[in-house]
């Protein structure tokens, strides 16, 4: 009885052990690109805001542009249930852009939800595109501010620093190398993305394999861990008989 006993605490503490590993961390707003977002040239990215709270729907968020970075184009894309507000701010300098100078540039775009906003368990995705894009930095780090229905306001605005883990990090988009035409600005007659096509809401846990394939490891090793007690007790009972 006293090993049954110790090789089920065994199982039970390996199976707690195993979870933990497995449990994802804690989800937060991103900047992900359709493709390349090369330095000098245009891009199309998705602002991705996920709910972290499961009693408050997101109904605002906020990105700021980096005034050190200025850039000249900065179009959102429509998205079914928000209202997008675009502020400008002067330049310092003015940009020139295809032969003419800019001397203003977007500071900030806010959405705004007009209905449900992004529900607990959901994530949302905002689409932009940008640039032209600086050829001076490797990164944009775009500032967000996200609230909620129940009027709490998160803050993701600590800038990421190598070798510490920020609690609520500025969503950072990495910036490749310089590409051959890359200097093509969008076009303004360009068909819809996808992300146009639907409102752009998605079930969080559905969001990429990792987490699958993070449970089908979990679920093995967790059944590797079953037959390893089960031998040990079939082993024990044969010694004692």
């Amino acid at each position: 009885m006293r090993t049954s006993a110790r090789l089920c605490t065994l199982v039970a503490a390996t199976t707690i052990g195993l979870m933990t590993v497995a449990a994802p961390a804690s989800a937060h707003v991103s900047v992900q690109p359709e493709g390349a977002a090369a330095r000098g040239g245009y891009a199309t990215v998705n602002v991705k805001v996920p709910n972290e709270r499961d009693n408050a729907s997101t109904v605002k968020v906020e990105m700021s542009l980096p005034a050190e970075h200025p850039l000249s184009s900065v179009m959102p894309e429509p998205v079914p249930g928000w209202e997008i507000e675009v502020a400008k701010s002067p330049l310092d300098k003015p940009l020139e852009v295809h032969g003419r100078k800019i001397t203003e540039a977007v500071s900030k775009v806010t959405w705004t939800a007009t209905g449900k906003g992004i529900e607990p368990g959901y994530f949302q995705k905002f689409p932009l595109s940008l640039g032209r894009l600086p050829e001076n930095t490797d990164q944009l780090v775009l500032k967000s501010v996200q609230t909620y229905g129940n009027k709490e306001v998160v803050r993701w605005i600590e800038v990421p620093e190598e070798g510490r883990e920020a609690e609520h990090p500025a969503p950072v988009l990495a910036l490749s190398e310089a590409e051959a035409g890359h200097g093509t600005a969008p076009s303004a007659g360009a068909a819809p993305t996808a992300a146009a096509q639907d409102s752009g809401v998605r079930k969080a846990e559905g969001d990429g394999t990792d987490t699958t394939a993070r449970w089908l490891g979990v679920t093995g090793l967790l059944l590797g861990a079953l037959g390893i007690a089960a031998a040990l007790f079939t082993g024990r009972r044969r010694t004692g008989a």
